[in-house]
């Protein structure tokens, strides 16, 4: 019997989740919330429901098909109840303007592994393959597990992109099955980190420690996010983590707002409105600090 796991996206020909081209594939469920998240959809585990409000002509459909009625108006927009909502989809079908969708539906091993298999000469040519993303792929370990092991069983590379906040016997169960992981480092200090994340980096460290020890791929990126751990004096104290840990490499995220209308869709507040974009040619300083420190650090 295959695994069942909630996905919300599989996207093909992906270039920057690893090597060569890619499919990702993006599970729903995290346990951070990290303010500038650009995937808000995927911080809840269950379907959600997104509303276009553009598109809403406010006929309270919607709301008179919910047999949860967990469909209300609040300041003027159509808001659902996500502790009421039970993932039937009843609005969705009968909005006649169309300006419900969801994120997120259960799709077997099969399933996902059928799709992947569709661009294995690309991954052969590219020297590519297949990352689990999220959310946090580890927060699905079955389901992650059983499409490790029947990719694995075609010769496919596996990557995933994770937050490394994952209890001990999890973690190390899983990443030894991946050629490589993506870790996210977020900040040095705990306590910063919890402000912008939820949680603090204890865990974290031990996992991306544990990790370089038992001398598994790992590629730490840092998402340089403004007002959290932009700064030269942020750089130093992560550069000095990593040393401590041992990583040799680190690759830099600069922040971007390609998550931001999706905060508007699931009704959500974004804490980073307005607030501009990285680019490379920002952190030419932060940069340095890591080369300096001896640490390969690229884009």
């Amino acid at each position: 019997m295959s695994e069942k796991g909630i996905v919300f996206n599989i996207q093909k020909f992906s270039i920057h989740d690893g090597p060569g081209i890619r499919t990702t594939v993006f599970l729903k469920g995290c346990p951070l919330r990290c303010k500038w998240c650009a995937n808000p959809e995927s911080q809840r585990s269950e379907a959600q429901i997104l509303h276009n409000e553009k598109k809403c002509v406010h006929c309270k459909t919607c709301i008179r098909a919910c047999p949860k009625h967990a469909i209300s108006i609040i300041d003027k927009r159509i808001t659902i109840d996500p502790s009421h909502c039970n993932g039937c989809f009843t609005c969705i079908k009968s909005c006649p303007s169309k300006c419900l969708n969801f994120e997120g539906e259960f799709k077997t091993v099969n399933d996902v592994v059928s799709i992947c298999l569709q661009d294995i000469d690309f991954y052969e040519e590219s020297g590519g393959g297949v990352t689990i993303s999220g959310g946090e792929g580890m927060g699905q370990p079955d389901f992650v597990k059983e499409l490790l092991i029947r990719l694995k069983e075609k010769g496919i590379h596996t990557a995933i992109e994770t937050t490394g906040y994952i209890k001990d016997d999890i973690f190390q169960e899983l990443a030894p099955m991946f050629d490589l992981l993506l870790f996210d480092v977020k900040h040095f200090d705990s306590k910063q980190h919890k402000i912008g994340t939820g949680v603090p980096n204890e865990q974290i460290i031990k996992n991306l420690t544990w990790a370089i020890q038992h001398k598994i791929e790992v590629l730490p990126r840092i998402p340089v996010i403004p007002n959290f751990n932009a700064s030269l004096e942020d750089a130093k104290g992560i550069a000095h983590l990593l040393t401590q840990v041992g990583a040799k490499n680190v690759q830099l995220l600069p922040f971007h707002q390609f998550g931001e209308n999706k905060y508007h869709l699931l009704g959500k507040t974004y804490a980073y409105e307005q607030v501009e974009a990285l680019h490379p040619e920002d952190l030419t300083d932060y940069q340095n600090i890591f080369l300096n420190a001896g640490i390969k650090c690229f884009f």
